[in-house]
């Protein structure tokens, strides 16, 4: 079996974290989905910048755009709708074969508006409509604004993939808001069943941060073991009596999703972060190196579920040396959405 198809028996769902005209025009895409089983698809400011910069098939599109009056993010949006429209159409079948479960595509909205949750739902919507697609996930990053928007539109019925997780207390924040954003929308007399949530807790920049402050032994650990550890609060949330009323009423939980699963220390196996994180109820969104390299030499195996007390000694040895993970978290949104806002910027410089 193909290394990557093995891993969906495990419960484990595979992403790619990559869009392009290219891709979907060149039948990449649709052999990944055929061959390697990608059951969704992550973009973001960066992959589009990218992907306009390089690929000669937008700029005539882009030319024509900038004859219509229309401003940079409009231009920006004319552009990527259609690449994310057809990205749904291929991974509709998914979509309906799994009643609802797979074949969801990710569209970023504007990191500038982070902390303006007026604004997040106003862009949120505006998209959700110009997409029109039920496979849709609109990404919007997990600060406080982002929360609140999060409870809104889940009520609403969206689809969120709420990004930039870097701790437990962010995650648990998430939970919360997605949690009575479902009991409002079951009050309100509406329809739980179709509502999909992910929540992105970003791994490779947790290690790259901390590596240097931490003793050899816990080097390339602390990751995987915050990852673990969120695993294990997602079992007791979604599968106790918390949620046990609104998954009678059909109600999915939010999936934990595996982000920045690109090894960035060459001294790490290139498939750390998808080898040690395969369990049920999971998604993990790979770029392509890392998808390549998993396809040539991952193995497959649950792994998330294993060697918790480890996970949770070694979370314990890192807080007892003086580092607070909470606050490091906080940095490392901070610094991701300064990076989030650097791209959109500079993508809409392209498009202006």
């Amino acid at each position: 079996m193909n290394r990557l198809q093995a891993i969906r028996p495990f419960g484990q769902r595979i992403w790619l974290d990559n869009l392009s005209r290219e891709l979907l025009a060149s039948g990449t895409l649709a052999r990944l989905v055929e061959e390697d089983g990608i059951a969704g698809v992550t973009s973001n400011p960066t992959i589009f910048h990218k992907a306009i910069a390089s690929d000669p098939r937008y700029q005539e599109d882009l030319a024509a755009l900038k004859l219509r009056a229309l401003d940079a993010e409009q231009c920006y949006e004319a552009l990527v709708i259609p690449d994310i429209q057809a990205a749904c159409d291929l991974l509709a079948p998914q979509y309906h074969a799994s009643a609802g479960d797979d074949g969801y595509v990710s569209l970023e909205v504007s990191p500038l508006l982070a902390n303006d949750a007026a604004g997040t739902l106003a862009a949120a919507r505006r998209l959700w409509q110009a997409v029109a697609r039920p496979n849709l996930m609109i990404k919007i990053p997990a600060t406080a604004a982002g929360v609140d928007a999060l409870r809104t539109l889940t009520r609403e019925g969206v689809n969120v993939n709420i990004t930039l997780l870097f701790s437990l207390p962010q995650v648990e924040a998430v939970w919360d808001g997605y949690l009575a954003g479902l009991q409002q929308r079951l009050e309100d007399g509406n329809d739980v069943k179709p509502v999909k949530a992910v929540a992105s807790f970003f791994l490779s920049r947790v290690d790259s941060l901390l590596d240097a402050q931490l003793a050899p032994e816990l080097q390339g650990k602390v990751a995987v073991a915050l990852a673990k550890a969120a695993y294990a609060r997602y079992r007791q949330r979604f599968h106790g009596a918390e949620f046990a009323a609104l998954r009678a009423a059909g109600a999915r939980p939010q999936y934990l999703l595996w982000a920045s699963t690109g090894t960035k220390n060459a001294a790490y196996s290139d498939v750390l972060y998808v080898e040690s994180l395969i369990g049920q109820e999971t998604v993990n969104t790979v770029p392509d190196a890392t998808l390549a390299a998993f396809r040539d030499h991952g193995a497959a195996a649950e792994t998330l579920p294993r060697a918790l007390e480890d996970a949770m000694m070694t979370l314990h040895r890192v807080g007892a040396s003086g580092i607070d993970l909470a606050a490091v978290g906080d940095k490392l949104q901070q610094d991701g959405l300064k990076l989030f806002v650097e791209s959109y910027q500079a993508l809409l410089e392209l498009t202006a």
